[in-house]
């Protein structure tokens, strides 16, 4: 059996009103990496960088939401609610909580989170060391971060957290392909 990673990315709508964080993990057995990098690189195609959900039209991200369900692998989704304007960070802390706990839960023991700031990240990694008191006395896991457009099994969490937030703002067309193999949790992020 192959050994499990995960990958993460993001995707939020801040509202006063409401609002959410979507955290996404793709569970990639490493058997698997260089076949499904292979597969993202195609799906992006002769640009440069890396492939973003937010500059795709609707087809490629139709195209690309059946892709990523082709893969037939495991994503968990981790939807933080409510988010009012500038709480991100906090919407963002919860459902990575969340997700330590449910990945650790089928095998994982590494994810790797999109980076973002320095300041940020290490808020992530004091968050993971957090969330690890919850494990099991012993548990191994381990937070890394990497840029986008260095790791294209990013751009598979980038994808799902996508195709979740246009689900939450009503259109399902990019949720659907993937509704058999997300595994969604609601995170309460009220104080």
């Amino acid at each position: 059996m192959s050994v499990l990673q995960a990958f993460a990315d993001e995707s939020f709508h801040e509202d006063d009103g409401g609002g959410f964080y979507v955290l996404a993990a793709a569970v990639l057995p490493a058997d698997r990496h260089a076949e499904l990098r292979q597969l993202m690189l195609d799906l992006r195609g002769p640009r440069s960088g890396k492939l973003h959900w937010q500059v795709l039209t609707e087809v490629q991200r139709r195209d690309a939401a059946k892709r990523v369900a082709d893969f037939d692998e495991l994503h968990f989704v981790a939807v933080g609610s409510p988010v009012p304007v500038r709480r991100q960070e906090r919407g963002r802390a919860l459902c990575l909580q969340r997700l330590v706990a449910e990945l650790h839960g089928v095998g994982v023991e590494h994810l790797v989170a999109e980076g973002r700031t320095v300041q940020l990240n290490a808020r992530d990694v004091r968050t993971v060391q957090q969330a690890r008191f919850m494990l099991p006395k012993g548990a191994r896991f381990r937070l890394d971060h990497m840029l986008g457009v260095d790791e294209p099994l990013l751009w598979v969490s980038d994808i799902v957290a996508g195709a979740v937030r246009a689900r939450l703002h009503g259109n399902e067309t990019f949720f659907e392909p993937l509704a058999d193999c997300v595994l969604e949790l609601q995170v309460g992020t009220r104080t």
